[in-house]
């Protein structure tokens, strides 16, 4: 009896899977601090340095529309011309009341001097040979206004011919010749190329570090080094740029500084309106550094798994700047020196996963 309950257990045993123990095979890093250089990259919008808008100064019918859609201008070419009948009316009924001040002046000045000379021989009192000079004085003051409305009528005349005021290139002409135009409408963009700016955000963190290493963004401005423009599909620009100014103050809505970068466009290879991306080559002094293998984003969080001593993972919620090199992570904050994190993998770890190393 007992032989044949061992042999029943014995056939129960092997029928009966036993549970193996589960082994993972995640990489881990033991982290440390380290000195590297590394390109960083930001996304930027371009426009020219000598952007202007073309607004009417006068109102009127467009008669004529000189330019075409992008075409290259220079200073003082013309753009458009208004109809500018009702100003050179303007203008010739002023030149009248010029003429009309000046024969009232040599009147006054016939009656003054005839009346000094009847002053002197008292065939009149000083009381109207005073008259007599307030009157003239009166009169050239006629003439110096009447000089001043013609002024006046011949710059809104000129606004009848508007030009550029720098040279650049036509955007999107808005008018139709016909149309009636009124003063301070928009007609069009002058984009500068000589030279173009491309404008990119710093994050608070980014700029605190600067902060930190050089002592003001002025600073930044003087020994920052050649900034290369990178295109959307990939290639780069063969002009190098630099760092020329910043924002004065940090946009409250995205928490960022902009920071403009001048380059040179001798060939008018860059447009008004393209999107790129700038890259800075930029020394990470005594930085933590991680492989972004390493990292797990959710939603808005960025978190790295740490390995306690007991191999198990727990999740901690860090800060980054990426290095732009498609690869590396610099740690901000959440992670210190010596503590071992999940490198490679770390996106199929769960909370207390047990890593076998």
């Amino acid at each position: 009896m007992y032989a044949t309950c061992v042999l029943c257990a014995t056939m129960l045993a092997s029928c009966v899977k036993m549970p193996e123990e589960q082994h993972t095979s995640y990489e881990t890093l033991t982290l440390t601090r380290e000195t590297v250089t590394a390109p960083v990259t930001w996304s930027a919008s371009i426009r020219g340095t000598g952007d202007v808008s073309v607004v009417a100064r006068s109102t009127g019918a467009l008669r004529q529309i000189k330019v075409r859609d992008g075409q290259r201008v220079k200073a003082g070419d013309v753009l458009f011309v208004i109809d500018s009948r009702s100003a050179e009316n303007v203008l010739e009924h002023a030149k009248a009341d010029l003429q009309t001040a000046i024969a009232n002046r040599d009147n006054a000045l016939l009656e003054a001097e005839s009346n000094k000379e009847l002053a002197q021989q008292g065939i009149i009192s000083e009381y109207l040979l005073r008259r007599s000079l307030n009157t003239l004085q009166s009169a050239e003051a006629q003439i110096a206004q009447a000089r001043a409305v013609i002024r006046d009528a011949e710059l809104k005349l000129s606004f009848c011919t508007i030009t550029s005021p720098v040279d650049g290139l036509v955007g999107n002409i808005l008018p139709h010749v016909g149309d009636v135009i009124s003063e301070g409408e928009m007609l069009t963009r002058i984009a500068g190329v000589s030279e173009m700016e491309a404008s990119f955000s710093l994050t608070e963190s980014q700029v605190h570090a600067i902060v930190s290493e050089l002592g003001s963004l002025d600073e930044v401005i003087k020994i920052a080094p050649p900034i290369t423009l990178r295109f959307k599909e990939g290639t780069e620009y063969s002009e190098k740029g630099r760092i020329t100014s910043f924002s004065g103050m940090v946009d409250q809505s995205t928490g960022s500084i902009t920071c403009f970068v001048t380059f040179p466009n001798p060939k008018g290879e860059l447009f008004s309106g393209m999107q790129g991306t700038v890259v800075m080559p930029i020394e990470w002094e005594n930085v933590i550094l991680v492989p972004l293998t390493s990292i797990v984003r959710i939603q808005d969080k960025v978190l790295v798994y740490k390995v306690g001593a007991d191999s198990l993972a727990t999740g901690a919620l860090v800060e980054i700047e990426e290095l732009g090199d498609g690869a590396r992570a610099v740690i901000v904050s959440g992670a210190e020196v010596g503590e071992t994190i999940v490198a490679k993998g770390a996106a199929n770890v769960h909370e207390n996963d047990r890593v076998i190393w």
